[in-house]
């Protein structure tokens, strides 16, 4: 980064989007060997489910078909049972398969991604074999912290679900009861993009500071103060990007042959959506790390360049986390 930590508590969501173009332009050839080696995986990996599992339910939706079809008491009907069974076995594991790889790929390259900007940030030698050896020993803080934010997901969930439902049952799926409904549904979506936007900033805490897990998500709270809307923004619009990217996929690729699509312009279309989706996760991990150094310069809390040098070179030994202490300035007054 070339601004002074001054400068960036001024940022808006445009500032930030050209901030993290210029990180991930200047050292093009380090991100492009993080996505080669991180990011390009996890993308795959994505598709990859996505298509798996459109095969898996077209097989599982013929033959939920076919049963109804079967006479009850038949074998034809006892087989079809069976071979549902195996199939909805199969799904399961496969989705258990997806979720676990998932994980370990996003924090793998959510550490790579952070760190880099970190010593970016520092302006301090940086190499992709370097950044591959301080992975490793990064990511489980990241674990933690993730955990603690699937279960507050989780409880979210869980309590928006038990007071649509308690809505429903208390005013009936009548008018009044679709109106409750409707803006239950958009505090909750307010609510899971703050949650949402949380647990993103506190990732990049866990990887640059002493704290993870709860800790982590109280100073993202705290940090985003002030730059709540900004966060949001770009959190928003990187979602819509993804989004976007994967219902392309799905009409283009996944529903191809329902369209008349060619398999060469089918994978084509793959390669493009692989390569779009690449391209939107490196610039969303990029981005809110930028997030993170435009919170903490907002709330004059502008991290010691060199003090942060000094914690990113322990890599011989366990990592070494930022401390409080170790990384805050006095606060600056502009």
């Amino acid at each position: 980064m070339d601004r002074e930590p001054e400068e960036l508590q001024f940022l808006g969501p445009v500032g930030i989007y050209h901030e993290a173009s210029k990180i991930v332009l200047s050292w093009r050839r380090l991100f492009s060997q993080i996505t080669l080696a991180l990011v390009l995986p996890l993308s795959t990996l994505f598709f990859v489910h996505i298509y798996v599992s459109h095969l898996l339910f077209s097989k599982i939706d013929r033959n939920e078909v076919a049963l109804d079809d079967a006479p009850t008491g038949s074998p034809s009907e006892s087989a079809i049972l069976s071979r549902l069974t195996s199939e909805w076995y199969g799904f399961l594991l496969f989705k258990a398969a997806y979720l676990l790889a998932l994980l370990v790929l996003s924090l793998l390259s959510t550490s790579a991604v952070v760190y880099s900007v970190a010593s970016i940030y520092t302006a301090k030698d940086l190499s992709f074999p370097k950044v591959l050896s301080v992975v490793p020993k990064v990511w489980r803080r990241l674990m933690v912290t993730f955990i603690c934010a699937f279960l507050l997901l989780l409880a979210y969930n869980t309590v928006a679900i038990f007071v649509i439902v308690l809505a429903v049952l208390l005013l009936g799926p009548a008018t009044l009861g679709a109106v409750a409904v409707a803006l239950i549904f958009l505090l909750y979506a307010a609510g899971l993009v703050w949650i949402s936007v949380i647990w993103h900033v506190a990732s990049v805490v866990s990887v640059l500071e002493d704290t993870c897990g709860i800790e982590a998500m109280r100073k993202s709270r705290v940090l985003i103060k002030g730059k709540t809307w900004t966060a949001v923004a770009i959190f928003v619009l990187l979602n819509l990007c993804f989004v976007g990217v994967e219902v392309g996929f799905k009409l283009l690729v996944v529903d191809g042959s329902y369209m008349n699509l060619g398999v060469v312009l089918r994978v084509g279309y793959a390669v493009l959506m692989l390569s779009i989706l690449c391209m939107v996760i490196l610039f969303a991990l990029v981005a809110q790390t930028v997030v993170y150094f435009v919170c903490k310069s907002y709330h004059h809390e502008s991290i010691d360049k060199s003090s942060l040098a000094d914690h990113l070179e322990v890599y011989l030994g366990e990592y070494v986390p930022l401390k409080a202490k170790d990384v805050q300035l006095e606060q600056f007054h502009v």
